[in-house]
């Protein structure tokens, strides 16, 4: 008899396996009850195997009313709180309360072990589910003690079917209206074929969202061949079992209700988990479980990766997880920058009855103290407060475990903080515009040993070289040890599978084109490098360059964004600027030009703090006109579509509806991928983004992501010999010696003042000015630093300690500060004032899209350890040529043959001077009518060169500042009071 491979066929091997594999029932349409969507026969089954006096009190098994009473309470019980909520918790029944499912049993609990062995796994395939249509059949539905979890509808590709008319069939034919399709009704509903696997918790016709549900494949979607059997099925083969069923209703799946603080309507959201995140989650308690406490793992998760559920998950498990018996851990800490992320863990664990009222919130050292007197096991805090939480948990809670969960890639982006580091004069450092929060968390890291009574768990989605040898996984490769980290979900992936958006499919580069003018006579010397930077910085600042993008801008966004309907008519836009000011000054110039087009729509600016613009004091607030905490909330409703950001909402801004960017600043490197992420977010309506760029090169961009885009891997160690040449180094130039740093050293250590202090630090900071000229300053503050910065990082990873270099580093970090910076005379200063904005244009390029190279991982370097180097000599050059310079890098016309348009154009003059109206007119006129017959004759010529050359002809007509250019060069040139005529250059 041949393969029966038709859809029948797949469905028998599933089902089969499920029962003579994985210990189901074989369920028949005979058992189920329609009008209350259940297994009727083992519903009570179960209840009388292992409740029966329960049942005998509520006479179910006697009275058909009473039995219709008990049903009629159980659908009531599971429409308003779910089948998972059900199963967990029973149901309550007067004067009774029913258990309807029995948890995983610890091993030493044979009661409960006996009890679990009676929960009753069902399958029933070619389920008639339907009320009203007889002849409608699920492929098969998988019940728990006669109450449905799952369902599932097959297809094959054997058959030129595949997952996605799967999809079509739950979203055409199978109505929501349905019991078994209620919301909450079942835990889960699964479309699948012999190749992928999607998933939907929420039936709801064409509007139902399926989202896949693979292992993934060469870091991407899909799943990989299995020389075993069919792709798929780790589906019935891991998932489906008692056990991981089991583990998923008790640790995992949820409804999740949040409330809309406007409407005060309540939003519920039914969870399952996807394959990575029970994966990755289970395998870190599978790692722990083996190595107890004391480890470190890095999860490079990429945005919608949906890592704060993991992060809850991972959480309220740790609490419980034991090794001989005993917990592991006492407490588990949550560090983060978002502060709504105590909400957010509270609402996703709150359903687990094995953690209820055991989340905290830490703000001090004090809080954490009480909350491990009154029981929490979950305690979240601010990366802000962090420092304060480590000492406490290693001076007075040694005897505790602790596993320390770090969310770091969100950051506020805005403030100072306090970073209570081993330092006496630098308690307190600036936090700069690029530090994110998973700098700031190695800073405070670097600061003290990493804690052996704590096991660390750093989730990100773009490991720095930093962050991979402080949590990654170090194995040896090409000689080396290289670090990478413990568990991944890539860009790639979640790009592939539609969690997130890839945001470099349409690029669109803008390049601008501008001419500056000399107005000085004279033509001093500049510093050409410094020169250069003042005027690009000029121009994109100028007004006139701001109303032309901010025009650019709301054009694009009114013609390719709304007219299009982009996410159902609700998409919106940011504008990335590199400053305060410019945020500013973009703002009041798209609300102007908002008004001009008449525009429903208004901007949102958002930056940090006050800020003096035009003589006043702003701030956000006093801009918008609400409050700043209302940014994000405002921007979801018309009429404001358009965030202005400086420094703000470019990290942890995870808004769906953001589709378009329009960015006028530098990105690089991490900010660069973090930034432009921001688009990323999935909506199901959303199906591209568009970034529109005035500032970046598309390399640039492209190597930045391609860092991220799949497994990120660090090259090498740090070579803590470094430390030794670096000492060596400093130590060479003689500023300080032994008895300067025992010295400080002591008195720091036994608490003594300032005043005894800074004495010692003046005479090593006074040899560093009397002793080193200009380059050897440079030199020797540079490998201070360096060596600081190496020595903070190695020494909270390195397995010894080091006591001379633990002396040098508190003695360097107090001298770094008294030293003054050589002084740099500015020699571009001055410049702005000779010279002025003649014209400027913006030309967009054609979209591209930025394609990421398909490798399986990228090397990154280790942490550079190297500095010094003197004084860079400035290159002096002639304004003239500056400015010459500046237009060949920035501001020429892009002709496409230059030569060619320099000969005609350098034929110009003697054409236009021989024009009899404008040698008469020079003969016999004043200048300013010589000027206008001049234009007329130019006029003329340009014509006349029509036939040969058309750009020029173009750019004459369409280009005021290339027309007013050649207009004011060529009656310069030819005017000549003595009426002499023009001839190649020489006066006749």
């Amino acid at each position: 008899m041949p393969s029966n491979t038709k859809e029948s066929g797949l469905e028998t091997l599933i089902v089969e396996y499920l029962v003579n594999s994985n210990g189901y029932e074989l369920g028949k349409n005979s058992d189920y009850n329609k009008e209350y969507a259940i297994d009727e026969t083992r519903l009570f089954k179960f209840l009388q195997d292992t409740q029966p006096d329960k049942l005998e009190t509520l006479g179910v098994l006697n009275s058909d009313i009473n039995r219709t009473k008990f049903l009629n309470r159980l659908q009531g019980e599971i429409a308003k709180n779910g089948i998972i909520e059900v199963l967990r918790n029973g149901v309550k029944v007067y004067p009774v309360t029913l258990d309807l499912f029995y948890i995983t049993p610890s091993q030493q609990n044979a009661k409960a072990k006996e009890l679990y062995n009676k929960n009753i796994f069902s399958v029933t395939r070619q389920l008639m589910f339907s009320r009203d249509n007889t002849k409608l059949a699920l492929d098969f539905a998988i019940f728990i003690n006669g109450l449905p979890i799952i369902t599932c509808e097959l297809k094959n590709r054997l058959t030129k079917q595949n997952v996605e008319d799967a999809v079509y069939q739950y979203k055409t034919d199978r109505d929501p209206r349905e019991l078994l399709f209620h919301f909450g009704r079942c835990m889960v509903h699964f479309a699948v074929d012999d190749n992928e696997v999607k998933m939907c918790t929420k039936l709801d016709g064409k509007k139902s969202w399926f989202l896949p549900f693979n292992k993934g494949f060469n870091n991407g979607a899909g799943n990989p061949p299995n020389p075993n059997g069919i792709k798929t099925d780790y589906l019935w083969k891991l998932i489906f079992t008692k056990d991981e069923l089991s583990n998923i209703i008790e640790n995992y799946a949820q409804i999740v209700e949040e409330k809309d603080e406007e409407t005060k309507k309540i939003k519920r959201t039914q969870i399952f988990p996807r394959f990575h995140q029970l994966a990755g989650v289970k395998a870190i308690l599978s790692d722990v479980s083996q190595k107890g406490a004391g480890q470190k793992y890095l999860i490079q998760h990429s945005a919608g990766s949906g890592k704060s559920n993991s992060i809850a998950w991972l959480a309220h498990q740790l609490v419980s997880i034991t090794k001989d018996g005993k917990n592991i851990f006492d407490s588990v800490i949550v560090v983060t920058d978002r502060i709504n992320l105590d909400k957010q863990i509270k609402n996703t664990i709150k359903s687990f009855m094995q953690v209820a009222n055991t989340v905290g919130h830490a703000e001090s050292s004090g809080d954490l103290k009480k909350l491990l007197q009154d029981g929490k096991k979950i305690i979240i805090t601010i990366v802000h407060k962090f420092p304060y939480i480590l000492e406490d948990i290693g001076n007075e809670h040694r005897k505790n475990n602790f596993s320390i969960i770090i969310d770091e890639a969100h950051s506020s982006q805005s403030g100072n903080m306090s970073a209570k580091m081993n330092m006496a004069l630098s308690d307190k450092y600036k936090e700069n515009e690029d530090e994110t929060t998973e700098d700031k968390i190695l800073k405070i890291l670097e600061g003290r040993k990493m804690l052996t009574n704590a096991s660390y768990f750093a989730f990100t989605a773009t490991p720095k070289n930093k962050t991979l040898e402080m949590f990654g996984v170090p194995y040896h490769s090409e000689g080396k040890i290289k670090h990478r980290p413990f568990h991944v979900y890539t860009m790639k992936q979640a790009i592939q599978e539609g969690f997130i958006i890839d945001v470099l499919k349409d690029y669109t580069p803008i390049i601008s084109y501008y001419k500056i003018a000399k107005i000085v006579e004279d033509d001093p010397l500049f510093d050409k490098k410094k020169a250069q930077k003042k005027l690009r910085k000029y121009v994109e600042s100028n007004e006139t360059a701001i109303e032309l993008k901010s025009e650019i801008i709301i054009d694009h966004f009114h013609d390719h964004v709304v007219a299009k309907g982009k996410i159902g008519g609700q998409a919106r836009a940011m504008v990335v600027t590199s400053s305060i000011e410019r945020a500013i000054q973009y703002y009041y110039s798209i609300e102007a030009y908002l008004e001009k087009r008449k525009s429903p729509f208004k901007a949102i600016v958002a930056f940090s703090g006050e800020y003096e613009f035009d003589g006043k004091k702003l701030t956000e607030s006093s801009i918008n006109g609400f409050p700043s905490n209302e940014i994000e909330k405002k921007l979801k409703k018309d009429p404001y579509r358009i965030l202005v950001v400086a420094n703000k909402f470019q990290t942890g801004y995870d808004e769906p509806l953001l589709h378009t960017m329009y960015v006028d600043k530098v990105l690089t490197d991490i900010k660069a991928v973090q930034t432009l992420s921001r688009l990323n977010r999935a909506h199901p309506q959303k199906y591209d983004t568009f970034v529109l760029d005035f500032a970046n090169d598309t390399d640039n961009i492209k190597e930045a992501f391609s860092k991220y885009y799949t497994t990120t891997v660090l090259s090498d160690e740090t070579d803590p010999d470094k430390l030794n040449d670096l000492e060596s180094d400093i130590r060479g130039y003689h500023i300080f010696t032994d008895y300067h740093i025992e010295t400080i050293v002591e008195l720091y250590l036994s608490g003594a003042d300032r005043d005894k202090l800074d004495p010692v630090l003046d005479i090593c900071a006074n040899n560093y000015k009397d002793e080193l000229d200009e380059d050897g300053q440079i030199d020797f503050k540079s490998k201070a630093k360096a060596f600081t910065r190496t020595y903070g990082f190695l020494a909270s990873i390195l397995p010894y300690g080091n006591a001379d270099w633990e002396k040098l580093s508190i003695f360097l970090n107090m001298l770094i500060p008294k030293l003054p910076a050589p002084k740099e005379e500015d020699l571009s200063k001055g410049i702005l004032e000779a010279i002025d904005l003649d014209s400027y244009r913006a030309e967009a390029q054609t979209k591209i899209s930025i394609l990421l190279e398909d490798s399986s991982e990228y090397e990154i370097g280790p942490v550079p350890t190297s500095a010094g180097g003197g004084k860079a000599e400035a290159e002096l050059d002639l304004l003239s040529n500056i400015l010459n310079s500046f237009h060949d890098l920035f501001g020429n016309i892009p002709w496409k043959d230059e030569d060619q348009v320099k000969k005609h154009i350098a034929g110009i003059p003697e054409m236009v001077a021989k024009d009899k109206d404008y040698q008469n007119a020079m003969k016999n006129s004043d200048k300013q009518n010589a000027k206008i017959e001049s234009e007329k004759a130019l006029n003329k010529a340009i014509i006349n060169l029509m036939a040969d050359n058309m750009e020029i002809f173009k750019q004459f007509n369409d280009n005021q500042s290339f027309k007013k250019w050649l207009s004011d060069m060529v009656f310069n040139v030819t005017y000549n009071t003595n009426g002499d005529i023009y001839s190649g250059g020489t006066a006749v």
